[in-house]
């Protein structure tokens, strides 16, 4: 057996590993650690082990990452979930399917500060879910809604995913989040002209209910404005050079925890909870990123994805076909995996051949395109069976609605996240262009 047919043989191994449930870091680590030492010997392994796991987590890119994780958990806790819901049903609470929309429109504003999906999504369950059940809202519509809305927090900058994409293809952060944004909206406006085509076609799912007044609408909106002061700090400071990323994540953190102080939300034993559960989150992540700096020097070493770059630049395939063709195999992932599996494991594979084929643009625009429809990909692998992760916590947290009826709830946001994704296929000027004026 060739290194290749090896190195194959291996990756697939940990493909099905991941599928069977084996947490990510370890399936990655062994089969990377054993690959790595069988073509190179235990010694070479060894002195890996000395170097690596150093030179990943050392990067000072990734020193936002514990400060974007840290201001999620600080506005979780903030209490603006309330305040962002409320607006959003005062304005278009009224329509039919009014209130899902507004859940909607609620999980973007709160995934602005936020960036986890499911922190997203869970957190504004906590709000809308009882609110849509008591008007009479369909458990497939309520809880489809939230799971998919819940996906908007990744998409929508900041972004767990995107700072982990940047630190594996060494691109810039701002840069990515600003690529993101333009998709994120329109991202956001798709959901709720799905949820308006559903509630057409099922009237009952979504029913009207009474308008506020306008001074009522108007009021709504003085609460929200945290929300805005604080994504404009972070992502205008970024746009317009003030902030490095870390330091634009280090003050989105403190002025996320000076607003839950100031609602009345952050006392003594949330603070350090929030330090606590961000903490944990920063060591998970770390350690799969060590692993997966393992693994992917064990793909280097058996020349896989050389091999595969050269088999597809010697197919006379169209650059375009070949990117189709590596956005399908996400989505089929997307079906079995979690999402940072999904970056981790198959990045470093198809990044170097996705920047080598000639679509017109330069190599850092094919970067950020890439890493944009890799992000929907993600985001839609997040509520499609049989794993879909944020349709369990959704249905779990709501506790009337079987699980078909939410998977089957989120089919219509499914459907809109692929026409994104093909929008975006077919316009990469839409998520180039904003990073382009910079």
């Amino acid at each position: 057996m060739t290194s290749i047919e090896f190195g194959g043989l291996l990756f697939g191994v940990c493909l099905v590993l991941i599928a069977l449930r084996m947490p990510v870091a370890v399936a990655m680590f062994v089969v990377g650690g054993f690959g790595f030492a069988s073509l190179a010997g235990w010694s070479a392994f060894l002195n890996l082990l000395n170097t690596a796991p150093f030179g990943r987590v050392s990067s000072y890119t990734l020193s936002v990452l514990p400060l974007f994780l840290l201001m999620g958990q600080l506005a979780t806790r903030s209490g603006l979930s309330r305040a962002l819901f409320d607006a959003a049903r005062a304005w278009v609470g009224h329509r039919r399917g009014g209130l899902a929309v507004s859940t909607v429109f609620g999980c973007a504003a709160f995934g602005s500060i936020c960036g986890s999906s499911i922190a997203t999504g869970a957190t504004m369950a906590s709000v809308a879910l009882p609110e849509m059940r008591r008007h009479g809202y369909s458990g497939a519509l309520a809880t489809g809604t939230l799971a998919a809305g819940g996906t908007l927090g990744i998409l929508i900058p900041p972004s767990v995913i995107l700072v982990i994409y940047a630190v594996i293809t060494e691109q810039s952060v701002g840069t990515l989040f600003l690529a993101a944004l333009i998709p994120g909206l329109v991202a956001t406006l798709g959901y709720a002209v799905a949820i308006a085509v559903y509630v057409r076609l099922k009237p009952e799912a979504g029913p009207v209910v009474p308008a506020l007044p306008y001074r009522a609408r108007i009021r709504s909106l003085g609460a929200v404005w945290p929300v805005v002061a604080i994504f404009f700090s972070v992502i205008g400071g970024i746009y317009f050079g003030v902030f490095t990323p870390t330091e634009a994540a280090a003050i989105g953190a403190a002025a996320t925890a000076l607003v839950a102080l100031a609602f009345g939300r952050l006392g003594w034993s949330a603070f350090v909870s929030s330090l606590l559960e961000t903490a944990q989150a920063t060591a998970m992540i770390f350690l799969i990123l060590i692993s997966a700096e393992i693994f992917n020097s064990f793909l280097a070493l058996s020349q896989v994805t050389t091999a595969l770059a050269d088999a597809l630049a010697g197919s006379g395939l169209a650059p375009i076909t070949i990117m189709v063709g590596i956005v399908l195999v996400y989505l089929i992932l997307g079906c079995v995996m979690d999402s940072l599996a999904m970056i981790l494991l198959t990045v470093p594979v198809f990044f170097p051949l996705v920047t080598g084929l000639d679509f017109g643009y330069t190599e850092e625009e094919i970067a950020i395109w890439f890493g944009i429809l890799a992000l929907i990909a993600v985001e839609i692998g997040l509520i499609t069976p049989p794993i879909g992760l944020n349709v369990y916590v959704i249905n779990s947290l709501d506790g009337k609605t079987r699980l078909g009826e939410s998977f089957r709830g989120v089919v219509p946001f499914v459907l809109s996240a692929l026409v994104l994704l093909a929008i975006i296929l077919s316009l990469p000027a839409i998520c180039l262009w904003l990073p382009g004026l910079s």
